[in-house]
């Protein structure tokens, strides 16, 4: 292994908490903000289109690796009931913003994530990579965070086209930091996504426990990773070890 001169971070459940978000609500939001910008669907009619456009784009994003923005399927489930729209339209960007609103708003950094970025930036490049089907969210909540100024690039999957685990995403944010999977460290807390994707591409893997991932799940998926930590303190205390 070459020294490492990047560390590359997850996005969502490794540096930041959800808190008390619902989907359910913003779906509801969705359709609202649909039909004042035109669309005159029902609730349940848009809600059972939206959900098995969802569902047919989910095969292929969990399956193939393949990303597909939200626009496509709100733009399917619209032209399902009657209309005749394209996910570029401007109607549909509206109200993918209405409806990630209350998702930003539940982002929280996690207990250590500044400590952890400011060891991170003394010691090389700083990467993030994020599976995530609408990029502006990820942008904009990480300014609303106030830490955009940590990361050299940021690739988010919607903008790249490949999902985690595809070596392909990988591939985009090793070029970009310039720098050789074996000169990059890979920080997530996914077991699948993150920790068997890094590793197949390469790089050498901290799983850290999250909301959504403990280390039970990585040990059933019969996997694992150079070091793992409960939080990103313990992630801080080991930095020395997982970088030299």
């Amino acid at each position: 292994m070459g020294q490492v001169k990047a560390v590359i971070f997850d996005y969502i459940g490794t540096i930041v908490n959800c808190i008390g978000y619902s989907m359910d609500a913003s779906k509801m939001k969705l359709y609202t903000s649909l039909v004042e910008e035109g669309f005159r669907v029902t609730v349940d009619d848009f809600l059972e289109a939206y959900s098995r456009a969802h569902e047919k784009y989910r095969v292929i994003r969990y399956g193939e690796w393949r990303e597909v923005t939200n626009a496509v399927w709100v733009a399917e489930a619209l032209n399902e009931v009657g209309y005749k729209v394209d996910p570029d339209d401007a109607h549909i960007k509206v109200a993918l913003n209405v409806f990630f609103k209350d998702f930003i708003d539940s982002l929280r950094l996690r207990v250590g994530a500044v400590k952890l970025f400011e060891q991170a930036i003394s010691h090389g490049k700083v990467g993030l990579l994020s599976n995530f089907t609408y990029a502006p969210v990820v942008y904009f909540s990480l300014n609303k965070l106030g830490v955009s100024k940590y990361f050299d690039t940021v690739v988010v999957s919607e903008e790249n086209g490949w999902r985690k685990p595809s070596p392909h995403i990988f591939r985009d944010v090793l070029e970009r930091l310039q720098v050789s999977a074996d000169e990059a460290v890979y920080i997530g807390d996914s077991p699948h996504e993150d920790i068997k994707g890094a590793k197949d591409a390469g790089l050498r893997t901290v799983f850290v426990r999250s909301q959504f991932y403990s280390l039970k799940d990585l040990t059933t998926c019969s996997l694992t990773a150079e070091f793992t930590a409960k939080n990103l303190n313990e992630v801080s205390e080991i930095f020395s070890q997982i970088t030299k």
